[in-house]
Protein backbone atom coordinates (compact mmCIF):
# COMPACT_ATOMS: atom_id res chain seq x y z
CA UNK A 1 0.00 0.00 0.00
CA UNK A 2 1.51 3.46 -0.94
CA UNK A 3 -0.24 6.97 -0.72
CA UNK A 4 1.76 10.26 -2.36
CA UNK A 5 -1.32 11.86 -3.20
CA UNK A 6 -0.99 16.22 -3.69
CA UNK A 7 2.66 15.44 -3.80
CA UNK A 8 3.73 17.61 -6.76
CA UNK A 9 7.21 18.20 -4.98
CA UNK A 10 10.47 16.59 -6.12
CA UNK A 11 12.16 16.35 -3.07
CA UNK A 12 14.77 13.48 -2.38
CA UNK A 13 13.37 10.66 -0.16
CA UNK A 14 14.34 9.27 3.21
CA UNK A 15 13.06 5.76 3.99
CA UNK A 16 12.17 5.21 7.43
CA UNK A 17 11.72 1.53 8.60
CA UNK A 18 9.78 1.30 11.74
CA UNK A 19 8.52 4.90 11.05
CA UNK A 20 5.11 4.55 13.66
CA UNK A 21 7.86 3.31 16.49
CA UNK A 22 8.63 5.91 19.39
CA UNK A 23 11.85 6.34 17.46
CA UNK A 24 10.45 6.13 14.25
CA UNK A 25 7.81 9.14 14.87
CA UNK A 26 10.79 11.31 15.97
CA UNK A 27 12.84 10.73 12.60
CA UNK A 28 9.91 11.30 10.35
CA UNK A 29 9.45 14.69 12.76
CA UNK A 30 13.05 15.94 11.89
CA UNK A 31 13.78 14.34 8.47
CA UNK A 32 10.32 16.32 7.11
CA UNK A 33 11.25 19.47 8.99
CA UNK A 34 14.91 18.70 6.45
CA UNK A 35 12.71 19.00 4.17
CA UNK A 36 12.79 15.35 2.66
CA UNK A 37 10.03 13.41 1.22
CA UNK A 38 9.57 11.02 3.67
CA UNK A 39 8.65 7.19 3.37
CA UNK A 40 7.44 5.77 6.34
CA UNK A 41 7.06 1.97 6.24
CA UNK A 42 5.53 -0.22 8.83
CA UNK A 43 3.54 -3.10 8.69
CA UNK A 44 0.23 -2.14 9.85
CA UNK A 45 -1.46 0.45 7.61
CA UNK A 46 -3.56 1.56 10.54
CA UNK A 47 -0.67 2.55 12.16
CA UNK A 48 0.75 4.54 8.98
CA UNK A 49 -3.14 6.46 8.51
CA UNK A 50 -2.85 7.51 12.37
CA UNK A 51 0.75 8.61 11.00
CA UNK A 52 0.17 10.66 8.00
CA UNK A 53 -2.54 11.95 8.99
CA UNK A 54 -0.59 13.72 11.53
CA UNK A 55 2.47 14.40 9.30
CA UNK A 56 0.52 15.41 5.91
CA UNK A 57 3.38 15.74 3.36
CA UNK A 58 4.55 11.70 3.89
CA UNK A 59 3.97 8.83 1.97
CA UNK A 60 3.21 5.60 3.55
CA UNK A 61 4.55 2.10 2.34
CA UNK A 62 2.62 -0.86 4.39
CA UNK A 63 5.54 -3.76 4.46
CA UNK A 64 6.12 -6.47 6.13
CA UNK A 65 10.71 -5.66 6.33
CA UNK A 66 11.08 -9.58 8.15
CA UNK A 67 9.78 -11.23 4.57
CA UNK A 68 11.56 -10.77 1.32
CA UNK A 69 8.45 -9.60 -0.44
CA UNK A 70 9.15 -6.57 1.08
CA UNK A 71 12.17 -5.46 -1.57
CA UNK A 72 9.86 -4.74 -4.46
CA UNK A 73 7.15 -3.72 -2.39
CA UNK A 74 9.10 -1.00 -1.14
CA UNK A 75 11.33 -0.46 -4.54
CA UNK A 76 7.69 0.29 -6.32
CA UNK A 77 7.15 3.71 -4.22
CA UNK A 78 10.66 4.73 -5.35
CA UNK A 79 10.12 7.20 -7.85
CA UNK A 80 13.12 9.96 -7.42
CA UNK A 81 16.78 9.96 -5.41
CA UNK A 82 16.71 8.31 -2.19
CA UNK A 83 19.34 10.62 0.66
CA UNK A 84 18.77 8.29 3.28
CA UNK A 85 17.29 5.14 4.36
CA UNK A 86 16.61 4.74 8.03
CA UNK A 87 16.47 1.25 9.25
CA UNK A 88 14.41 1.42 12.90
CA UNK A 89 12.01 -1.81 13.61
CA UNK A 90 11.01 -3.00 16.79
CA UNK A 91 12.50 -6.61 17.69
CA UNK A 92 10.16 -9.29 20.59
CA UNK A 93 11.28 -8.99 24.06
CA UNK A 94 13.20 -12.02 24.55
CA UNK A 95 14.37 -12.19 27.95
CA UNK A 96 18.10 -13.54 29.39
CA UNK A 97 20.27 -15.85 27.40
CA UNK A 98 19.84 -18.57 30.05
CA UNK A 99 15.80 -18.54 29.41
CA UNK A 100 14.94 -17.12 25.76
CA UNK A 101 13.02 -18.77 23.24
CA UNK A 102 15.48 -19.43 20.62
CA UNK A 103 12.74 -18.79 17.63
CA UNK A 104 12.70 -14.98 19.15
CA UNK A 105 16.33 -15.05 18.75
CA UNK A 106 16.43 -15.44 15.51
CA UNK A 107 13.22 -13.37 14.48
CA UNK A 108 15.16 -10.35 15.96
CA UNK A 109 18.17 -10.54 13.60
CA UNK A 110 15.51 -11.43 10.39
CA UNK A 111 14.21 -8.48 11.71
CA UNK A 112 17.35 -6.30 12.36
CA UNK A 113 19.78 -7.76 9.77
CA UNK A 114 17.72 -8.97 7.27
CA UNK A 115 15.22 -6.20 7.26
CA UNK A 116 18.50 -3.96 6.82
CA UNK A 117 19.94 -5.52 3.80
CA UNK A 118 15.86 -6.19 1.97
CA UNK A 119 15.50 -2.03 2.89
CA UNK A 120 19.06 -1.66 1.10
CA UNK A 121 17.87 -4.03 -1.84
CA UNK A 122 14.70 -2.13 -2.25
CA UNK A 123 16.37 1.52 -2.29
CA UNK A 124 19.64 0.30 -4.54
CA UNK A 125 19.11 1.85 -7.41
CA UNK A 126 17.85 5.00 -5.95
CA UNK A 127 20.91 5.58 -4.27
CA UNK A 128 23.19 8.47 -5.12
CA UNK A 129 26.56 9.91 -3.78
CA UNK A 130 26.12 11.40 -0.41
CA UNK A 131 23.22 8.79 0.12
CA UNK A 132 23.25 7.70 3.59
CA UNK A 133 22.13 4.07 5.25
CA UNK A 134 21.59 4.61 8.67
CA UNK A 135 20.74 1.17 11.09
CA UNK A 136 19.13 2.06 14.60
CA UNK A 137 21.07 -0.51 16.50
CA UNK A 138 21.40 -0.38 20.13
CA UNK A 139 24.03 -0.83 22.91
CA UNK A 140 23.35 -3.88 24.16
CA UNK A 141 25.08 -5.41 21.00
CA UNK A 142 28.47 -3.50 21.91
CA UNK A 143 28.20 -4.02 25.96
CA UNK A 144 26.92 -7.75 26.64
CA UNK A 145 24.41 -8.67 29.64
CA UNK A 146 22.85 -11.92 30.25
CA UNK A 147 19.50 -10.12 30.59
CA UNK A 148 18.92 -9.05 26.58
CA UNK A 149 19.53 -11.80 24.89
CA UNK A 150 17.90 -10.95 21.39
CA UNK A 151 19.15 -6.98 21.52
CA UNK A 152 22.53 -8.31 22.06
CA UNK A 153 22.79 -10.77 19.36
CA UNK A 154 20.91 -8.90 17.13
CA UNK A 155 22.52 -5.38 17.27
CA UNK A 156 26.01 -7.22 17.38
CA UNK A 157 25.25 -8.73 14.04
CA UNK A 158 23.96 -5.66 13.08
CA UNK A 159 27.22 -3.58 13.31
CA UNK A 160 29.30 -6.33 11.54
CA UNK A 161 26.58 -5.89 8.66
CA UNK A 162 26.91 -2.37 8.62
CA UNK A 163 30.64 -2.48 8.17
CA UNK A 164 30.07 -4.40 5.18
CA UNK A 165 27.78 -2.34 3.39
CA UNK A 166 29.98 0.52 4.16
CA UNK A 167 32.75 -1.36 2.02
CA UNK A 168 30.46 -2.78 -0.73
CA UNK A 169 28.82 1.11 -1.13
CA UNK A 170 31.79 2.99 -0.53
CA UNK A 171 32.93 3.12 -4.36
CA UNK A 172 29.43 4.67 -4.97
CA UNK A 173 29.90 7.74 -2.47
CA UNK A 174 27.21 5.94 -0.48
CA UNK A 175 28.13 5.73 3.50
CA UNK A 176 26.19 3.19 6.34
CA UNK A 177 26.18 3.90 9.84
CA UNK A 178 24.82 2.56 12.81
CA UNK A 179 23.04 4.71 15.83
CA UNK A 180 23.50 2.71 19.00
CA UNK A 181 21.46 3.83 21.55
CA UNK A 182 21.24 3.34 25.36
CA UNK A 183 17.65 2.39 27.23
CA UNK A 184 15.08 4.91 26.20
CA UNK A 185 12.24 5.79 28.20
CA UNK A 186 9.65 4.22 26.16
CA UNK A 187 7.06 1.68 26.02
CA UNK A 188 8.94 -1.06 25.07
CA UNK A 189 11.30 -0.49 27.75
CA UNK A 190 8.78 -0.78 30.34
CA UNK A 191 8.30 -4.01 28.84
CA UNK A 192 12.24 -5.35 28.79
CA UNK A 193 11.68 -3.75 33.12
CA UNK A 194 9.11 -5.95 33.74
CA UNK A 195 10.74 -8.92 32.45
CA UNK A 196 13.61 -8.43 34.35
CA UNK A 197 11.93 -7.91 37.45
CA UNK A 198 9.69 -11.21 36.73
CA UNK A 199 12.79 -13.30 36.26
CA UNK A 200 13.84 -11.55 40.00
CA UNK A 201 10.79 -10.90 41.89
CA UNK A 202 11.09 -7.86 42.46
CA UNK A 203 9.97 -4.03 41.34
CA UNK A 204 9.66 -2.66 38.05
CA UNK A 205 10.50 0.65 39.11
CA UNK A 206 13.54 -1.39 41.50
CA UNK A 207 14.70 -2.41 37.99
CA UNK A 208 14.31 0.80 35.66
CA UNK A 209 16.35 2.36 39.31
CA UNK A 210 18.77 -0.30 38.32
CA UNK A 211 19.03 0.81 34.63
CA UNK A 212 19.48 4.39 35.26
CA UNK A 213 22.36 3.94 37.40
CA UNK A 214 24.47 2.11 34.69
CA UNK A 215 24.17 5.81 32.93
CA UNK A 216 27.17 7.75 33.89
CA UNK A 217 24.92 10.64 33.86
CA UNK A 218 21.92 8.82 35.50
CA UNK A 219 19.70 9.14 32.41
CA UNK A 220 18.09 7.24 29.88
CA UNK A 221 18.32 8.09 26.00
CA UNK A 222 15.47 9.85 24.05
CA UNK A 223 13.71 9.32 21.05
CA UNK A 224 14.52 12.83 20.11
CA UNK A 225 18.25 12.28 20.79
CA UNK A 226 18.47 9.30 18.34
CA UNK A 227 15.94 11.50 15.69
CA UNK A 228 18.90 14.07 15.74
CA UNK A 229 21.72 11.75 15.32
CA UNK A 230 20.21 10.76 12.31
CA UNK A 231 19.70 14.53 10.90
CA UNK A 232 23.14 14.68 11.98
CA UNK A 233 24.76 11.87 9.70
CA UNK A 234 23.04 13.90 6.58
CA UNK A 235 25.79 16.48 7.24
CA UNK A 236 28.28 15.55 4.41
CA UNK A 237 30.87 15.97 7.19
CA UNK A 238 29.85 12.74 8.24
CA UNK A 239 31.63 10.95 5.13
CA UNK A 240 34.09 10.16 7.62
CA UNK A 241 31.87 8.06 9.54
CA UNK A 242 31.32 5.38 7.46
CA UNK A 243 31.14 2.05 9.12
CA UNK A 244 30.98 3.25 12.22
CA UNK A 245 28.77 3.04 15.43
CA UNK A 246 27.78 6.22 16.94
CA UNK A 247 27.49 5.74 20.71
CA UNK A 248 23.80 7.26 22.08
CA UNK A 249 24.59 5.00 25.39
CA UNK A 250 24.38 8.24 28.22
CA UNK A 251 27.35 6.80 29.19
CA UNK A 252 27.14 3.17 29.68
CA UNK A 253 29.60 1.66 27.63
CA UNK A 254 32.52 0.39 30.00
CA UNK A 255 34.49 -1.37 27.38
CA UNK A 256 37.39 -0.34 24.59
CA UNK A 257 37.60 0.77 21.87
Amino acid sequence: MSDFANDDDRKELAVVVGATGAFGREIVDRLVGRGLKVIAVARSADSLAVLQARQPSIGICAADIAADSAIDTIRKVLDRPVRAVVHGPGVGVAGGILTAATPTLVDAVNIKVGGLLRLARASDQRLVAGSRIIAIGGHYGLEPTAYAAAAGVANAALVNVVRQLSLAYGERGVTAHVIAPGPADTERLRRVAADRAGMRGVGVDAVLDEMLAESSIRRFTTPAQVAWAVTMLLDPCADAMTGSTLMLDSGRRRGLP
